[in-house]
């Protein structure tokens, strides 16, 4: 066993075929059979691993490599011994240590060797020690530049450290430093990470400033490959400011600067096969958070948001996609406008105006306590440039529908009613989606708010 490398053999003189001096338009003919190519199955020839090396190791420390490659030596058949390997490659990548690993298969030789003896080689490369970029990104119709500079590997042990500033067009900037450390050796390979940033953002469609001071700790660990757990603790100094003096007076009372303090649990679900334009799978996040350990602010906010995917039967490159979310705030005091949820826009509810769906005051936003939000989308490849490869491979073609509400309901008043008072549907339109960014074009949309008590589909009928 080992690397083979082979080529196809090429016929030289007059006599050669399909074409050349002979200009020979079609094959000769000749009166043997077709030789039968033999199939090995890799299940039954038996292997084991004697030898594990690892070749390009500077920084890292052996005792991370020896627990992701031990269980090579656990293989019993060749095709046990490629699984293993692949699956060895996947831990050494996710310590995120190396830029580069590949993998050699060959047969063991030299002392200690066994008739079914293998070597098993991985040829890595370690990360720099300063790794830097530059790089945009698309949010709530707003474009960031985004400089980041980052140190891999900073012990040997896959720790690292990196800072980032973002800015925007719209006065918004962010920056943040952050500390993580994974534990390599443990059964469920948690994280342990702590960042300390400042976020500046403007909100035009509120009509308020928001400042946001803070430490984050965080725990995240899976339970399985496809289970993500995060445990978080966040502590912020908050400070909210009106934009001009137009601003709403119910905008105005959310003014000031606020302590808040919060434990949250994020459980993430992927089987999806891509992130991005997945094509099948189903992603499911659940987030709770409790505010009120500390500081002037005390609520429980509750969301969930899920997405299914699946490929047309007579078209297997149009992908349809279903995907919901919903969510609950219950205020216990000191709970502000900047803790409400929003909806409307590409990163909520396309086809709707950015922050457009539910109460407003004066033209603001104001934001509510429950929502749900319901969509069906169509990707398919361009139209005209399918199937060439090149730039166009990262655009999709876009269809959906959207349809959601957003409601803060009044003291005594029912959810049921705060709901129906507040729905809204309706969004329809087309666009091109980088995969990298997802970037939206603007789109076109029509939306309806049924009366009290006319039926949704009437109203928009």
């Amino acid at each position: 066993m080992g690397t083979v490398h082979a080529k196809a053999q090429q016929n030289e003189g007059f006599g050669q075929v399909g074409g050349g001096l002979l200009g020979l338009d079609e094959p000769l003919e000749f009166d043997e059979e077709p030789i039968s190519k033999p199939s090995i199955k890799l299940n039954g020839v038996r292997a084991r691993v004697d030898r594990v090396h690892v070749d390009g190791l500077n920084r890292t420390k052996d005792d991370i490599i020896r627990s992701a490659v031990d269980d090579l030596f656990h293989a019993t058949d060749f095709e046990d011994v490629i699984l293993r390997a692949h699956k060895v490659r996947r831990a050494l990548d996710a310590t995120g240590c190396f830029r580069d690993i590949g993998v050699y298969i060959d047969v063991s030789s030299g002392p200690g060797a066994t008739p079914e003896g293998l070597e098993v080689t991985f040829q890595v490369k370690e990360l720099s020690r300063i790794v830097g970029g530059i790089n945009t990104t698309v949010s709530e119709n707003e474009g960031n530049l985004v400089i980041g500079v980052k140190m891999p590997n900073v012990a040997g042990r896959g720790e690292r450290l990196q800072a980032e500033y973002s800015v925007g067009n719209r006065s918004t900037s962010n920056f943040s430093v952050t500390a993580a450390k994974p534990f390599l050796r443990s059964a469920l390979t948690p994280v342990l990470s702590a960042s300390v940033y400042q976020q500046n953002h403007e909100y035009p469609w509120s009509g308020y400033r928001l400042l946001d001071r803070g430490l984050l700790l965080d725990l995240a660990f899976n339970t399985s490959p496809a289970t993500k757990h995060n445990l978080q603790w966040e502590g912020l100094v908050r400070e909210t400011s009106v934009l001009s003096k137009n601003t709403s007076f119910r905008v105005r009372e959310s003014s000031g600067p606020q302590m808040k303090s919060v434990l949250r649990h994020i459980l993430t679900i992927d089987h999806r096969d891509e992130p991005v334009f997945p094509s099948r799978g189903t992603w499911l996040q659940f987030s709770s958070a409790v505010a009120g350990l500390g500081g002037g602010v005390a609520h429980v906010r509750t969301e969930l948001q899920a997405q299914a995917n699946a490929t047309l039967p007579q078209a297997s490159n149009v992908v349809l996609q279903g995907t919901c979310a919903a969510g609950v705030l219950h205020d216990v005091f000191g709970s502000e406008l900047a803790d409400r949820f929003f909806l409307g826009g590409p990163a909520s509810l396309r086809g709707f105006a950015q922050r457009g769906v539910g109460p407003r005051a004066d033209g603001l936003a104001l934001g509510g306590t429950m929502y749900w939000a319901t969509g069906l989308h169509v990707y398919a490849p361009l139209p005209f440039v399918a199937g060439r490869g090149g730039l166009a491979e990262l655009f999709r073609s876009h269809v959906f529908m959207n349809a959601g509400c957003l409601a803060h309901p009044e003291e005594g008043e029912s959810i049921v009613s705060a709901l129906s008072e507040a729905c809204v549907a309706g969004g329809w339109g087309w666009r091109c989606g980088w995969g990298a960014w997802r970037a939206s074009s603007s789109t076109t949309a029509c939306r309806c708010a049924p009366p009290r008590g006319t039926s949704l589909l009437r109203a928009c009928s």
